[in-house]
């Protein structure tokens, strides 16, 4: 496996849209064979479509399984690439039962994507895979993600950022292949609803994923409950708030949060941004956009 720097060069940056597909489409040749860690969001399904269309046989997606990935996306990136005949595994990965993962403090994306990465990298050792590729996009690098100093000790590849596409950019490509994730919400890996410092544990992540379900279930897309002890804060793109007021719909949600095991139920009024809670340690965030690193993409 070679290293190589995840940013996209100044001449990748000013390419067309379809120049930087026909710079990604050599990209990937060039790796010979390929390992995408896929979790189903927009860029990691766009990555193993583009990669699996190039190399064929010679890429493989692995989804890796973990309390910290809903059983709802996990169904979800399956069921797509059972769709697209992919070829695709399913790994369990154990970063919950790490201390320094568990502690929750501002690493915690650098231990969750080392014990990913250490699983991909083992299996392209043993199974004579060339690289290992995420789906960050140029996007990304604006943001605070500790899993891209992950990628980088262990040497794993960016495409997506080498051939300078952005999120709109993959966007776009994904709808013009036919990809069902085109517009896709943002997700994230569900410990990115707990405040730092504060315990990431199986049973929280649980009860998160169960409020966040009931919320979908009501008709809201684009959300997050953040976790704070018995308090669920429920963050909705400004345009829906008044939605979560409306009587019906209120007493549902309050229904559906308290089965999931909160004792109070509050809207933020801010409206949803993604990684919010870095702004509790004064981290830039990047600008919200409709996306899924990640959680795990």
């Amino acid at each position: 496996m070679t290293s190589t720097k995840a940013s996209p060069t100044s001449s990748a940056t000013d390419l067309t849209l379809a120049e930087k597909s026909a710079r990604l489409n050599d990209i990937l040749r060039s790796y010979g064979s390929l390992i995408v860690a896929y979790s189903g969001g927009v860029d990691s399904a766009f990555l193993v479509a583009v990669s699996q269309q190039v190399l064929g046989e010679r890429a493989i997606a692995i989804t890796a399984h973990s309390p910290s990935l809903s059983e709802d996306e996990l169904t979800d990136a399956v069921d797509l690439a059972t769709s697209k005949s992919w070829t695709h595994r399913v790994i369990i990965t154990d970063e919950i039962n790490d201390p320094r993962y568990a502690a929750n403090d501002t690493q915690r994306c650098f231990f969750c994507k080392t014990e990913l990465y250490t699983h991909l990298i083992k299996i392209a050792r043993e199974e004579g895979w060339n690289e290992v590729a995420n789906g960050t996009n140029a996007d990304d690098l604006g943001d605070f993600r500790p899993g891209l100093d992950a990628a980088r000790d262990f040497t794993v590849r960016s495409p997506l950022v080498e051939a300078g596409l952005t999120k709109a950019e993959i966007r776009t490509l994904s709808q013009q292949i036919d990809l069902p994730t085109w517009d896709k919400p943002a997700q994230a890996c569900l410990a990115s609803r707990i405040p730092y410092g504060t315990t990431v544990t199986v049973e929280a992540l649980t009860q998160i994923a169960k409020a966040e379900r009931g919320l979908r279930q009501a008709g809201f897309k684009q959300l997050r409950v953040r976790h704070h002890d018995d308090v669920a804060r429920i963050e909705v793109p400004v345009e829906d708030l008044a939605l979560m007021i409306d009587d019906d719909t209120r007493q549902t949600i309050v229904k559906k949060i308290r089965e999931a095991g909160y004792l109070y139920v509050t809207l933020d009024l801010a409206g949803f941004r993604s990684g919010s809670l870095n702004e509790a340690i004064g981290k830039s965030v990047a600008p919200m956009t409709f996306e899924s690193n990640g959680g795990r993409s």
